[in-house]
């Protein structure tokens, strides 16, 4: 039996749940050729973990000048991208105009013009693009859009999505590169793809109409010396204002992080612990969003990143009754732990309340696995030569990943102008 042949592009934190599948789970079906990283001391850890936690061959290592040599030298069928979010767009075009099918991390990319660019090579290449969204294959998750496929609660009317990041993730994202708009579109399109995305899923249908407002109002340091802080530090490592900072953190002693990031800053330019309080930091803390859908559902929809517990609320509001849906999320920091953590939930729980009659309880899977167990059945139905049958059509292509930033980004527009924004006019199809 011929192995399919996968390269994996970027090799920071979200690229192991790849790799690490290929070398144990699906070893007999699939097979890793390459992997691409600005950073070879990134890509020497990387090998290490294959060589010493699954026994599996190191790769050959290719830095991004080599991406084209790569596919031309290794010949993969796949190229897996997991690289900073403002480079997915060319180097899944690249990999399709070499031939390549594409699998992405979300967010498929960050703006309008670049998903142009990938609807267009698209359909040049006629290349498949599969987007990693495992939200959608979490049982709890799921199950929303099965309950809402029998129609307990009728015709959809409106959707309130309240989505909280605490001061342990949601803080991370102004450590990182995602602080800057410019490397992850902020997180309406970074994080919030994926709750945008449910809603298209939950309701099997299409933004049409974007409002949206945003602020920086808790990192950064002019909203941190509004609150009286006057202590300041450029990054967590050898700063002595770092230590007892429940914002800090510590890459020296955890060696995840130290073998990919504290390690590789020589060959990567890259530091991962910066202060949640610079004065460079280009992303929103604090946002509200309202979306007209094309099936005339209304979303209100807000994420706030400094709050004291992780999770969310769902109401989803019908004809015959209402859906409240809750979960509380363990937090974590990405490549800080055990990757079963990342997204894991403490509980979640399902309520319809009928329009006439008693609410109930709905009962919900349980299942392991990182993102409420999201990632094992994700990538079975990746990997799989023939994955279970899924009536739920759960797997995403290019369309999906588009449609869903697209929410995303009319709410950028749409906090820079003030304005309402035409969700049709942004892509053409």
């Amino acid at each position: 039996m011929q192995r399919i042949r996968y390269a994996q592009v970027g090799t920071g934190g979200r690229a192991r749940m790849y790799y690490e599948a290929i070398a144990k789970r699906y070893a007999e079906t699939s097979e890793l050729v390459a992997f691409c990283d600005l950073s070879q001391t990134r890509m020497d850890y990387s090998n290490r973990v294959l060589q010493q936690e699954f026994a599996y061959a190191p790769v050959p290592t290719y830095k991004p000048s080599a991406f084209d040599e790569m596919i031309e030298t290794e010949k993969p069928d796949v190229v897996i991208v997991t690289t900073v979010d403002r480079t997915h767009d060319d180097y899944i075009i690249r990999a399709m105009e070499k031939g390549c099918d594409v699998i992405t991390e979300k967010p498929i990319t960050t703006d309008a013009q670049k998903a142009q660019r990938i609807i267009d090579a698209q359909k040049r290449t006629g290349k498949k693009i599969r987007v990693a969204f495992n939200y959608r294959y979490a049982p709890h998750h799921t199950k929303v859009r099965e309950l809402l496929l029998e129609g307990v609660v009728g015709e959809v009317f409106s959707v309130h999505f309240e989505w909280l990041l605490n001061t342990q993730h949601g803080a991370d994202y102004y450590r990182r590169w995602h602080r800057n708009k410019c490397n992850s579109g902020g997180l309406l399109v970074h994080k919030a793809t994926h709750h945008f995305d449910l809603v298209n899923f939950w309701l099997g249908t299409q933004p049409s109409t974007v409002f949206a407002l945003g602020a920086l109002n808790f990192y950064g340091q002019a909203a941190a010396e509004k609150r009286g802080v006057e202590s300041f530090y450029y990054r967590c490592h050898g700063s002595e204002a770092a230590k007892g900072d429940p914002f800090a953190i510590d890459m020296e002693n955890n060696p995840t992080l130290k073998g990919l990031y504290l390690d590789a800053e020589a060959d990567s330019g890259y530091i991962r612990d910066r202060s949640v309080f610079g004065d460079d930091i280009g992303i929103e803390d604090t946002m509200a969003l309202l979306v007209r859908y094309k099936s005339g559902a209304m979303l209100s929809y807000s994420l706030n990143t400094y709050m004291p517990w992780e999770g969310f609320n769902v109401s989803i509001n019908g004809s015959k009754g209402r859906l409240e849906y809750t979960a509380l999320e363990r937090p974590y920091i990405n490549a800080g732990g055990k990757q079963g953590d990342e997204g894991a939930t403490v509980y979640h729980t399902i309520r319809i309340c009928p329009q006439f009659g008693s609410p109930y309880a709905v009962p919900i899977q349980t299942k392991e696995g990182g993102h409420g167990g999201g990632d094992p059945t994700m990538l079975d139905d990746i990997f799989l030569e023939h994955p279970p049958y899924d009536k739920f059509c759960r797997a995403a292509d290019h369309v999906d990943g588009i449609r869903s930033i697209l929410t995303g980004v009319s709410a950028n527009m749409s906090i820079a102008s003030g304005l309402p924004v035409n969700v049709d006019s942004l892509v053409s199809w």
